[in-house]
């Protein structure tokens, strides 16, 4: 029986430093034999946000600690691993030089292939570690640093349909978060106390809800939230602001998703209708069922990656070094950290005033 490929992967492109082993089963499917994640929001918590040097300093702290933990974990040794992955981007650039580094070392002093691994890619094909997945498909990702519609065309192969022209939904759902006095990471809580409000109570706006194809817009959203936060009274007017906002959000994916089915089936040739939602608000529930129940009435099959596996994690970063491992796609050992990596290269850069939609 041949010998199964087992790929170390590892990330640090923001505040979670992380390391994961996987191989493939006797069925050729991925299997998780470790995933390491350690998080950083009590460093980060008094600051409401990432500090990038202190965030640098606590991966080079744990990176060597958490890659023995999640070797010893997989029950493999050192020197069974067959190449290492490493995230170069896109992130913040004195962490990514952390995880690259120690990869990049670890890959020269064990003579192994080093593959160099764009962090949205990671996202792109995290559903693999449960789901059978074949190309195409329809990719939504959407995280604290990005929100895009891409169609998936093969490993290493993406066409973007449309992309947030401001903020991240993410990065949205922090901010309103703070706004209304959550402790940072605060947009997972949001969710939750949108379970005690109206969502009706306060009409939000829907940034170029009507035009810009499957393109998005969250900055305006964020504006009025903050503007309404100044007459908040009651705790009772923070989870029905907090529910409007769930539901805004809500509205918008559900139209936007629609014109980026369209756009897909425009170029999808083949009888592929799967639809991805991946990322760290991937997680949303409410959000999950919104577009569950949407694939349903247009004859797609919505698929997620298990919640654990939908923030950052290294086992996405160790799948993505599996498929390129494969096909003999090595980097060499001077490839840089990216903080701007787009998955679609030949994609306009869409952000700033003046957006021509």
């Amino acid at each position: 029986m041949n010998k199964k490929p087992l790929i170390l992967g590892i990330e640090t492109s923001c505040d979670e430093t992380a390391a994961s082993i996987i191989t493939e089963d006797e069925y050729n499917k991925p299997k998780i034999l470790s995933n390491i994640v350690s998080s950083q929001i009590e460093v980060h918590k008094e600051f409401g946000g990432v500090v990038p040097e202190l965030a640098a300093r606590s991966h080079m702290e744990k990176i060597d600690l958490i890659v023995k933990k999640a070797i010893n974990d997989s029950g493999r040794k050192l020197s069974d691993i067959d190449a290492i992955a490493s995230t170069a981007g896109p992130g913040l650039v004195v962490c990514l030089s952390v995880g690259l580094s120690f990869g990049k070392s670890l890959a020269l002093s064990l003579d192994k292939p080093f593959i160099a691994v764009n962090h949205l890619e990671g996202h792109a094909l995290s559903p693999k570690l449960n789901s059978k997945l074949d190309y195409p498909y329809l990719l939504l990702l959407i995280s604290g640093g990005h929100s895009q519609f891409l169609s998936v065309e093969n490993l290493g192969e993406y066409k973007r349909l449309g992309t947030t022209i401001d903020d991240a939904l993410g990065e949205a759902f922090d901010k309103t978060a703070k706004i209304l006095g959550v402790e940072f990471p605060g947009g997972p809580q949001i969710e939750i106390l949108a379970l005690k409000g109206n969502p009706n109570k306060f009409q939000l706006p829907k940034p170029i809800f009507h035009k810009g194809g499957c393109n998005l817009s969250f900055a305006g959203l964020k504006t009025a939230i903050l503007k309404i936060s100044k007459s908040i009274k009651s705790d009772q007017d923070r989870y029905d602001l907090a529910a409007s906002f769930q539901k805004t959000i809500e509205e918008i994916l559900y139209k936007k998703t629609l014109v980026a089915i369209e756009e897909f089936k425009k170029t999808n040739l083949t009888n592929n209708n799967n639809f991805v939602v991946a990322g760290g608000v991937a997680a949303n529930k409410k959000i999950r069922e919104m577009l569950v129940n949407l694939c349903k009435t247009v004859n797609f099959n919505p698929i997620f990656p298990p919640k654990e596996l939908c923030g950052d994690n290294a086992a996405m970063i160790a799948m993505v070094g599996l498929e390129k491992f494969k096909f003999k796609k090595f980097d060499k050992l001077n490839f840089p950290a990216k903080p701007r990596w787009p998955l679609d290269e030949n994609a306009l850069f869409m952000k700033g005033a003046g957006v021509k939609l």
